[in-house]
């Protein structure tokens, strides 16, 4: 017998606009019925006073960079030094010490509104590339971490062969490598679909993935219907390779081995041609935006304007775990474009909170998530109005506040599947969140 809870929300973002006093019916973990212009909670309902909005998508995460916080901000560098910090802690990495950490680092995106994550995961093998028993221990122990954590993943199985154009793995990357995209395809065939979790592919990048075997991926995602997610453009020193390797920009390169395309995601697209942008429109191949990492890393601002213009749909991701914010990545993509152009307003709050829901889930390929609307999973987050950042304005300007005030600390509740995850800013299936960080984080170092 399905049973039916409902829901009622103070203030709901319906995509277009914040409506107050909405009754969400939900039965067997999605919505079955919106009922607006419901003045008071219904008798048994659960009350979430705040502004509702859909679950957050985190479109691209490295869970064990989250290791890196704080160590990583003592002295300067660029990308290529903050590297050899990210290899030390990978080379620690276990399956069940990778488990812990994703687990907690799952738990803290759930506690800031994600419900759906992207895990861009490349840490395939034990030391010098012996592979475990189980050829997906280290994948799986992220699934297994969502699950615990209370939120929905796609786990983005990445295909990581060469260090660079026409170079072996180095000794860190061993852990990484296959060998060839022929054996990650036999290795990453062996995970499969569930209720919480969906396997998608990836190219860790062009320099990562010889030229010819770029097809072998797209092939594997294609077959399968499957988000193919790869880093692209995130350095000059890539295109720089890659020109001098095949005479063309790294999107080009994708686009002759037929990469791109609308199930596709170009994370970072940080240093593109008007080329590379007109390709990536044309072929609707997404863009995943880590806008704190990528000040972070010294990376730079991407062209997220015009290749939305050219028709590359917008996601956002946090990347490197400096910060896990959804609302700080959407404000921060606004905000790099103001200081880059100095003008104001190149997106609308509506349009960056959809970049960090709708679009987001689409990108990972779970496109009935995202949107508060009967059919549609039951996965929506709860942001206080009454904090010492969003008391103020008034409540139809929710969404301006959600994006531009309010940060990870107001998300009230988070509700997966129309599970409560976390309630009244507490998470109902990891105690003790950063407690379960710190020992996490400590079992690396140690």
């Amino acid at each position: 017998m399905q049973v039916t809870q409902t829901y009622w929300l103070e203030h709901a973002w319906l995509d277009t606009h914040v409506e107050p006093g909405v009754a969400l019916d939900v039965t067997d973990g999605r919505i079955t019925a919106v009922r607006e212009n419901t003045a008071t909670p219904p008798p048994g309902a659960e009350i979430l006073r705040g502004l509702t909005l859909p679950g957050l998508a985190n479109a691209h995460s490295h869970a064990f960079h989250r290791a890196l916080r704080g160590t990583v901000q003592v002295g300067s560098g660029t990308f290529w030094t903050w590297r050899e910090f990210m290899y030390a802690f990978a080379d620690k990495l276990t399956p069940d010490t990778y488990h812990a950490l994703a687990r907690a680092v799952y738990a803290e995106m759930a506690l800031a509104g994600v419900t759906a994550v992207g895990e861009f995961h490349y840490v395939h093998h034990a030391h010098g590339g012996t592979p475990y028993a189980d050829p997906n221990a280290m994948g799986e122990a992220l699934v297994a971490a969502a699950d615990e954590a209370g939120i929905r993943i796609t786990l983005l199985d990445t295909a990581y062969v060469s260090s660079g154009f026409g170079q072996p793995p180095n000794h860190h990357q061993l852990r990484f490598s296959d060998g060839s995209a022929e054996a990650w395809a036999e290795r990453s065939s062996l995970l499969k679909d569930r209720d919480h979790a969906r396997i998608g592919a990836a190219l860790h990048s062009v320099r990562a993935v010889p030229a010819g075997q770029l097809a072998t991926v797209a092939r594997w995602a294609e077959e399968r219907q499957a988000p193919l997610h790869v880093h692209l453009s995130e350095q000059t020193a890539e295109n720089d390779a890659c020109q001098a390797a095949h005479g063309c920009t790294p999107t080009r390169l994708l686009a002759d081995h037929g990469v791109l395309g609308p199930r596709t995601t170009g994370v970072h697209n940080t240093h593109l041609t008007d080329e590379d942008i007109v390709l990536l429109g044309d072929s609707r191949t997404g863009t995943c935006m880590c806008p704190t990492t990528e000040r972070d890393l010294a990376d730079g601002i991407g062209p997220a304007v015009a290749l939305q213009r050219a028709g590359s749909p917008l996601s956002l991701g946090s990347d490197s775990h400096a910060v896990i914010d959804l609302l700080e990545e959407a404000r921060a993509m606004e905000l790099n474009e103001r200081l880059r152009t100095r003008t104001r307003g190149h997106w609308t709050a509506a349009a960056l909170l959809r970049a960090a829901s709708a679009d987001g889930h689409a990108a990972l390929g779970w496109q009935d998530a995202g949107i508060l609307e009967a059919g549609a999973l039951a996965d929506f987050t709860t942001i206080a109005l009454d904090s010492v950042r969003t008391a103020g304005p008034v409540p139809r300007l929710g969404a301006e506040t959600a994006v531009f005030a309010a940060t990870a600390a107001d998300v009230r509740h988070t509700v997966v599947g129309g599970r409560h995850v976390v309630r009244d800013g507490a998470h109902a299936l990891v105690p003790d969140v950063p407690q379960a960080l710190a020992q996490a984080v400590e079992a690396l170092r140690a």
